[in-house]
């Protein structure tokens, strides 16, 4: 009696679609690479390593800046919907919005994609995301992992974990020994949920039904803060950042400051859309909002009062700063004053 032979494929991974994808990512970071005017050009996407050229940035006293993130059960939602061409802009988005807290410039990123069974027409959507991610940050892709794991993830299932690489020169950097009392905390607006809270998002879906008018609002992507940012540390018009994330304005703020300051926040100031309205409808308090969620502030920047009209002119349109608190030295990290307008 003849035995069926096994192959590793038959276990569940196709090494032959796997390569399709490489070729796929390879034939769109050239052409992302030549429309950058990069000097040197390396062929890393199916490389062991990847390769940067940084003979073109010229950095006194260059330090180098990394961050790591995901995107969290946004995942679910992705899949739930079937939108798979915006959660990779979500995944550049936490990466670069943590290294311009430091105020660097974004060199390059890499993606890892896990998946229980590789559908080319899924992940090709995924990495169109990444790509545009990439070109919002002005980085480059320049490698990344795609894992085929049947029996870890479902069929259907995935997870997204990114890896970004920034530059700044040290005299630059933004660190919470800048900030002084006195100075001014401007919120630039997010656009929308950005990629924190979707555990409890995902759980106020399980019984309640969502406007139409509302639902494109779940997928939104993460606003990307990379030009806005660079403008101003250019100009030395920053002292220190915070990207909301998780933990909201609650816990974010206090850790772009002294630990002898603290943060007022007039929350009567705050400009939340009205996915955070609705959400807070099904029964938060706002204590509990600002913990979770951005409320409509996707990123924090610490000023000098002398400074405001600079950093006015030099970012305008939907995402111009806005004033919202200042630092001080009351006994609390973080002060609340006033009421969000739901």
């Amino acid at each position: 009696m003849n035995k069926a032979k096994i192959s590793y494929k038959k276990s569940g991974v196709n090494i032959q679609l796997a390569n399709k994808f490489v070729n796929h990512i390879a034939s769109l970071t050239s052409k992302n690479v030549k429309n950058r005017n990069s000097k040197k050009k390396f062929k890393n996407i199916g490389s062991f390593g990847s390769l940067f050229d940084l003979s073109e940035y010229k950095f006194k006293d260059p330090v180098i800046v990394s961050s790591t993130d995901g995107v969290g059960t946004k995942l679910e939602l992705a899949n739930h919907f079937k939108k798979f061409d915006t959660i990779g802009i979500d995944l550049v988005a936490m990466c670069v919005n943590d290294l311009i807290v430091l105020g660097a410039k974004p060199l390059f990123f890499l993606d890892y994609i896990a998946i229980g069974k590789i559908n080319l027409k899924k992940v090709k959507k995924i990495l169109a995301g990444i790509i545009s991610g990439c070109k919002q940050s002005d980085c480059e892709l320049i490698g990344g992992e795609t894992a085929e794991m049947p029996g870890t993830y479902e069929k259907n299932k995935f997870d997204l974990a990114g890896f970004s690489v920034g530059i700044i020169s040290k005299k630059k950097i933004l660190k919470k020994d800048n900030v002084k009392k006195g100075d001014i905390i401007l919120a630039l607006p997010s656009s929308g949920l950005h990629s924190n809270g979707y555990s409890l998002v995902r759980h106020i879906l399980k019984h309640n039904k969502i406007p139409k008018s509302l639902s494109k609002d779940l997928l939104r992507p993460t606003k990307i803060y990379v030009q806005e940012i660079r403008k101003l540390v250019s100009k030395n018009l920053i002292s220190a950042a915070a990207h909301i994330t998780g933990g909201g304005i609650s816990e974010n703020i206090v850790r772009s400051i002294p630990s002898n300051l603290s943060a007022e926040i007039d929350l009567a100031k705050i400009k939340p859309q009205k996915i955070f309205s609705w959400i807070k409808s099904k029964n938060l308090n706002d204590s509990e909002m600002l913990k979770t969620f951005n409320c409509g502030v996707g990123f924090c920047i610490i000023v000098k009062k002398n400074n405001l009209k600079k950093i006015y002119k030099t970012i305008k349109g939907s995402y111009q700063p806005y004033e919202i608190g200042n630092i001080n030295n009351s006994k609390k990290r973080i002060n609340y004053i006033n009421k969000i307008k739901w």
